[in-house]
């Protein structure tokens, strides 16, 4: 196929087709269908990647598994991969929206729904801008997309295992935007080149029920849970890691559910969340966590037990060619130079990471996950325009 032959994609009539999927993870709707289809069109070798849970009992609804979708064009280096995913939030009392959260109503030249924001508005516009290079020239080199259905939920079956999987057969990524929402007042102001971890843990402390009045024949978990609690928000993790806030560890909840005041409970139970720094590991953290519920465990003589989930690590891709190269090419396109920032919380970047230089671009990201979530179409128009000169800097510097 030659590249005039291509079809060149609207961006903006592709984000509303995708919109209209209600694919509130980890449902699908046919989204994968619907690009599967589109970069196949373009050339693309499309390879469907189901992956589900372990077993019966952590299926979500109906659905048994993650639709998730690698496609590349080429096979020569250096490998430009566009990540993304398809499944978005819920959407919240449908009734509060102005605009029917899965109809991509256009009013005033604004798209309002669900996704159009985080992050179906990026897809669209990398994908037509990759229509738009291809239409005129072909790339020396190949481009690629990981797009995943389990973004917003566990992120156990989605990019994680893809990215498990192409490593094992060796493929080989150079450099991967991913298309997250990143800007955050304006398009391009700001770009994210890494990202804090999180762990986060469930603590159960195992005491022995009895009345209040003979507190010599109970054992009260509460004051226990209490004083670990404590020493554990007290504690400062860190001052911080260049480019980074300094970690920190937040206490979600705490409960007891004991409806009665005159019984001594046995059973006390809190979750805690940490956000670190490159300064710590998820494993380092957990066994933190552990020693120190075994010095109270040994010092109150009840049982602690603990149940963790370090959802990944803390990252940061270094200033080099490929975030100097998107700078620059935001900075042509829009005339400002973003920001290479750290905060925020996790995407499936930590995920791939591991395979490549990694760094976030999209949409500005007041509205995600909101009711009335919403964008100009304009900017969805500028974001096209701005991973078009991305693409073309990339393969021109490479």
């Amino acid at each position: 196929m030659s590249a005039a032959s291509h079809p060149v994609i609207d961006p903006v009539e592709l984000t509303r087709d995708l919109i209209r999927r209600p694919s509130v993870t980890p449902a699908d709707e046919g989204a994968m269908d619907l690009l599967e289809r589109l970069l196949t069109g373009l050339g693309f070798h499309c390879r469907r990647m189901r992956f589900g849970p372990a077993s019966s009992s952590e299926a979500v609804g109906d659905q048994a598994f993650i639709e998730n979708l690698y496609a590349r064009r080429g096979t020569a280096s250096p490998n430009l991969c566009f990540a993304g995913h398809t499944d978005v939030v819920p959407t919240g009392a449908a009734e509060a929206w102005t605009a029917a959260p899965f109809e991509a109503e256009v009013r005033d030249g604004v798209l309002y729904g669900r996704g159009a924001v985080d992050m179906k508005g990026g897809i669209a516009a990398w994908i037509a801008a990759v229509s738009q290079v291809l239409s005129e020239d072909d790339i020396l080199g190949s481009l690629s997309f990981l797009i995943t259905g389990d973004e917003e939920g566990p992120a156990l079956h989605g990019t994680r295992r893809v990215v498990e999987t192409l490593t094992a057969e060796g493929e080989v990524i150079d450099a991967c935007v991913v298309g997250e929402p990143s800007s955050q007042h304006a398009l391009g102001d700001t770009i994210k080149i890494g990202r804090r971890g999180s762990v986060n843990s469930w603590i159960t402390v195992h005491g022995r029920q009895g009345h209040v009045a003979y507190p010599d024949r109970a054992a009260n978990p509460a004051p226990v849970l209490a004083r670990l609690m404590a020493r554990l928000a007290d504690h400062r993790l860190d001052d911080g890691y260049e480019a980074f806030q300094p970690s920190n560890l937040e206490i979600t909840t705490i409960d007891i559910g004991n409806p009665a005041m005159n019984v001594i409970p046995a059973e006390a139970r809190a979750r805690l969340n940490i956000r670190f720094n490159p300064n710590h590991t998820g494993d380092g953290l957990i066994a933190w966590l552990n020693a120190m519920a075994g010095e109270a465990q040994a010092e109150s003589g009840l049982r602690i037990e603990l149940e963790h989930l370090c959802s990944g690590d803390a990252f940061l891709t270094e200033t080099g060619p490929f975030v100097t190269g998107v700078q620059d090419a935001v900075e042509a396109a829009l005339g400002r130079r973003p920001e290479a920032s750290t905060t925020g919380g996790t995407s499936d970047a930590r995920f791939i990471r591991s395979m490549a230089p990694v760094l976030e671009l999209g949409l500005v990201g007041q509205t995600m996950h909101q009711i009335d979530e919403r964008v100009p179409l304009a900017e969805i128009e500028a974001l096209t325009g701005v991973y078009r000169r991305v693409i073309t800097t990339f393969f021109d510097r490479a």
